[in-house]
């Protein structure tokens, strides 16, 4: 009987990296998470989503409960560790995530693929405020970083500095193009594309 491998998640996968520095509890977990910058990477807002994904990592083997203990006026805490399968797993999800483009669905290439539904000041107007909030991203990111600190810690910052500048370079470069008149649209030229192409 073949052995299925777990579902590989963002989620899981920063968690059981959590587990192989230590044991903890789930509420220390989302606290390191929120610490690290790496709820920009997971979305853990709700304190809910840890454990549920902690309950399934425990059910596919890869994780286990440690120890339970109750402080006075705090509730119960169970402290998680990583098994060796889950060691193992994680390895495996690594050589598998990093040299394969995932098919992501992200909101905004949507978008602009109906960009036509707006006039083009309009779509000006939007573009160059989504440039002026991903420059606030970036300056939060690289202001993060504490002096000093080896480069295989901040590696995921470089990366989404990386891509936060090219969107915002190509950004300023279509509302450029808008404000010159260079990359403009109205109904004729939509009706006439979609009359030869459509």
């Amino acid at each position: 009987m073949a052995v299925t491998e777990p579902r590989r998640s963002t989620l899981g996968m920063l968690l059981l990296a959590l587990l192989m520095e230590a044991p903890m509890h789930p509420y220390r977990m989302q606290q390191m998470i929120k610490e690290r910058g790496q709820d920009q990477l997971v979305n853990v807002a709700q304190r809910n989503s840890v454990y549920q994904a902690l309950d399934r990592l425990v059910r596919d083997g890869l994780a286990r409960r440690l120890t339970t203990a109750r402080e006075a006026g705090r509730p119960e805490r169970t402290v998680y560790e990583i098994t060796d399968e889950g060691t193992a797993t994680m390895r495996r999800w690594l050589a598998a995530a990093l040299p394969t483009p995932a098919r992501e669905f992200p909101e905004f290439p949507a978008a602009l693929a109906f960009l036509s539904v707006l006039a083009p000041h309009h779509a000006r107007e939007l573009l160059a405020q989504r440039s002026e909030a991903l420059e606030d991203k970036l300056a939060k990111i690289r202001e993060v970083a504490p002096p000093g600190l080896p480069r295989i810690f901040l590696i995921e910052d470089e990366y989404r500095a990386a891509l936060l500048t090219a969107e915002i370079t190509w950004l300023k470069s279509v509302v450029a193009d808008l404000d010159a008149g260079r990359f403009t649209w109205d109904l004729q030229l939509i009706q006439e594309t979609l009359a030869e192409f459509g």
